[in-house]
């Protein structure tokens, strides 16, 4: 399965958080890390006395399930050191999984696409440089198109991607 896990950090050595985590997604045999997006710097959203965010977006392939997958992420979290805080809040690493194909799949804990997705410039931007025609697996809208009408986050790429 083709899928696309977004990345962010903006506590501590932000960069170092997002690194690892994807070296620790390498590790496993039953993922192939495919590609990853440049870095971009994201004011934070929902509560905003924290520091900015670095996302970026990686590409999978994978024969993890759904929920395999969420565990592993949530795994990861834990491993490199996500305290629990607030929803929205400053955190160390956070892992989402924002496509798994094209599966539609609504659980308690667990809805695909990511139901965000389509509301953030910081998921946007890089899930569009390694998937530029991609469609909204629910709303059938080109994701390009959702992101030309987001006009309220401030995000940009991150000084070390400028290049």
């Amino acid at each position: 399965m083709r899928v696309y896990v977004g990345l962010g950090s903006n506590l501590s050595d932000r960069e170092g958080f997002i690194n690892a985590a994807i070296e620790a997604l390498t590790r496993v045999p039953s993922i192939r890390v495919l590609r990853r997006a440049r870095l971009y710097e994201s004011a934070p959203v929902g509560v905003s006395d924290q520091p900015w965010f670095l996302n970026t977006v990686v590409e999978l392939e994978t024969t993890l399930s759904p929920r395999e997958l969420l565990a592993l992420c949530k795994e990861i979290e834990r491993a490199l050191g996500r305290q629990p805080r607030e929803r929205h809040g400053p955190r160390e690493i956070d892992l989402d999984i924002l496509l798994y194909d094209d599966l539609v799949l609504r659980e308690p804990d667990l809805i695909l696409p990511h139901p965000e997705l389509h509301r953030r410039r910081f998921v946007l931007l890089p899930l569009l440089e390694l998937t530029p025609e991609r469609v909204h697996p629910v709303t059938h809208q080109p994701l390009s198109q959702a992101l030309e009408l987001l006009t309220d986050q401030e995000v940009h790429l991150y000084r070390r991607d400028l290049d």
